[in-house]
């Protein structure tokens, strides 16, 4: 597991840098374990693969200020696992629930275990995102979202996809937009 732990804190150390989040931004994290451990999504539960991509992003999301949120399975409507401050930093309204491996994942678990204050959240729009074996996160992120490529393409056995969002071009062929924001 110590290979899938390297794996993903490069990913998200090449998707930070391609996607410029700035402290106290959104990344919505869709992992499946099934799929990094080889298996079909929702069959092969490894909360030790789990842990090994918490293990690898997590010091690179605190070290940046990036705002940490987990997107659970299915079973669970897709909701997400954040940190109580950053549902209110956004004012996002908690539901009552608690993931465990077999309904919520468990990515969506560990991150539970190891936040301080976990809340669930039916909603949330995030600046950017990795989806770790195909766990659809879209619904989680901005409207306008932008693939990222990075040179890392798997976690273990999981496919990897990572997006980062912009915001809206308006005004037509006579606008005139602001550089950075693209």
């Amino acid at each position: 597991m110590e290979n899938v732990r390297e794996q993903a804190a490069r990913a998200v150390t090449e998707l930070l840098e391609a996607a410029k989040l700035m402290p106290g931004e959104l990344l919505v994290v869709g992992c499946s374990s099934s799929e990094i451990v080889g298996q079909r999504i929702g069959k092969g539960s490894s909360l030790e693969a789990a842990e090994a991509v918490y293990a690898g992003i997590a010091p690179v999301l605190a070290g940046h200020g990036i705002l940490l949120a987990a997107q659970c399975c299915e079973h669970l409507n897709r909701a997400l696992i954040v940190e109580r401050s950053t549902a209110e930093r956004y004012g996002l309204e908690a539901v009552n629930v608690r993931p465990w491996a077999h309904a919520g994942g468990s990515f969506a678990t560990t991150v539970w275990e190891h936040m301080a204050q976990p809340v669930a959240l039916e909603h949330i729009r995030a600046h950017a995102g990795m989806d770790i074996g195909d766990t659809l996160i879209g619904m989680h992120l901005r409207e306008v979202a932008v693939p990222v490529r990075l040179s890392i393409r798997k976690i273990g056995e999981a496919n990897l996809v990572c997006a980062r969002t912009r915001p809206k071009f308006i005004g037509g062929e006579r606008a005139r937009y602001i550089e950075e924001l693209k």
